[in-house]
């Protein structure tokens, strides 16, 4: 598949030989040519020298027949600004855009753009180490309106069948973690002393669920 990466950063160049390590074709933009010495003298795709929201620069770039494109530049407007053009004048279903500033992220992925915001994926990372309560979603979808969440669980839990759980929340576990590994529960799957359950919630609701698995006695 073809794939459209605009910036050629660390994270552009990384991406763009990931990628083409798996055996896909690649094209990188950048404003500056001297950056693309960073994907190395074997890199067989693609060195588009442009601004990445300009359309002759895209259209050099393969972007008509992309599978997906990438804003990574060390810019929010370029990125927010270049992936609406490849979906909105070229139709690349798969678009995603790294935003510096978290709040805007928020706004964008709301629009339908995927967003990556670096420092608040970094500082959630941080949340789940340092506080022993609190729910902090792993995953949003583009609407901003239903999260995979890491939820804490009272031991009073311990012995419930999850799916009496998620009838009691509301919630639906998306899997859970036991002794280091990740497993997809069963209809008879209790949950256990050391368990991790991520649940998929409505955002709205992320309060009112903690609070109910915080609970000392679940209705068995």
């Amino acid at each position: 598949m073809h794939f459209v990466i605009m910036g050629c950063g660390r994270v552009g160049s990384a991406l763009a030989q990931g990628l083409e390590r798996h055996g896909h074709d690649v094209a990188v933009i950048d404003q500056d040519a001297t950056a693309f010495r960073r994907l190395g003298t074997e890199f067989q795709g693609r060195r588009v020298t442009g601004v990445g929201f300009d359309r002759d620069t895209l259209r050099a770039a393969g972007i008509e027949e992309a599978y997906a494109f990438a804003a990574v530049s060390s810019g929010d407007n370029s990125n927010i600004l270049a992936a609406r053009v490849a979906r909105e004048t070229y139709g690349v279903e798969n678009v995603a855009a790294r935003i510096y500033d978290s709040r805007r992220a928020e706004i964008y992925q709301r629009l339908g753009i995927p967003t990556v915001a670096t420092v608040k994926w970094t500082s959630d990372q941080m949340l789940r180490q340092l506080l022993p309560q609190g729910a902090v979603p792993a995953l949003t979808e583009p609407s901003g309106r239903v999260v995979v969440a890491e939820v804490p669980v009272s031991a009073a839990w311990v012995g419930t069948r999850l799916t009496a759980l998620e009838v009691q929340t509301g919630a639906r576990v998306a899997f859970l973690t036991r002794l280091g590994e990740a497993q997809l529960p069963g209809p008879d799957t209790v949950y256990q002393e050391g368990d991790t359950l991520h649940l998929v919630i409505e955002r709205h609701r992320v309060d009112e669920v903690e609070r109910l698995l915080d609970s000392t006695s679940p209705i068995r």
